[in-house]
């Protein structure tokens, strides 16, 4: 016999990232007042690459190991260890689900659940979609400790990627 069970929102949350292998979507990022947007995908674990729809072409890219800032325009780029980053978590999917496992989702304006993850002195609150509980963004301090909120839309999962998105750039 096969019962249907009714499993808790945060089940079907962790259930939908098991599936997930990477994420293409839009965003539009704010730090203080200034607002960026520009196009990501994320692909478990650890590698992520942004294309930021402004002046200096900014774009950012993980290899899972490091982190590169680069301007197209002006072809400078700083690298970062990731795990000097929220986002060496935040892009490790495991540690997502293992750390909502653990929390209880809180309701934000009976529009979205958030998950408030405190690591290594980083809050990291991740916001899903109350209702088809997608993944739509999260609240970060960056590496320069600026408050970072990043909203995201169009989500595809799951698409086929060229991974080499993510080979860093070299100094030439």
């Amino acid at each position: 016999f096969y019962s249907a069970a009714f499993s808790s929102v945060k089940d079907q949350i962790i259930y939908k990232m098991q599936l997930t292998n990477n994420l293409s979507f839009n965003f539009i990022q704010t730090i203080g007042d200034q607002s960026e947007n520009g196009k990501c995908i994320i692909k478990y674990p650890k590698k992520i690459f942004c294309e930021y729809h402004n002046s200096n072409k900014k774009i950012i890219i993980s290899n899972g190991k490091s982190l590169v800032i680069k301007n197209k325009s002006n072809k400078n780029f700083y690298i970062y260890p990731l795990n000097k980053t929220p986002l060496e978590f935040l892009l490790d999917k495991d540690y997502i689900i293992s750390k909502i496992s653990t929390l209880e989702p809180r309701e934000i304006i009976n529009k979205y659940l958030n998950f408030k993850i405190i690591e290594n002195s980083n809050e990291i609150n991740i916001f899903f979609d109350k209702k088809n509980l997608n993944l739509v963004g999260w609240q970060i301090e960056d590496i320069y400790n600026n408050l970072t909120i990043t909203f995201i839309s169009s989500v595809e999962i799951n698409q086929k990627i060229n991974d080499r998105i993510f080979i860093l750039p070299q100094n030439n």
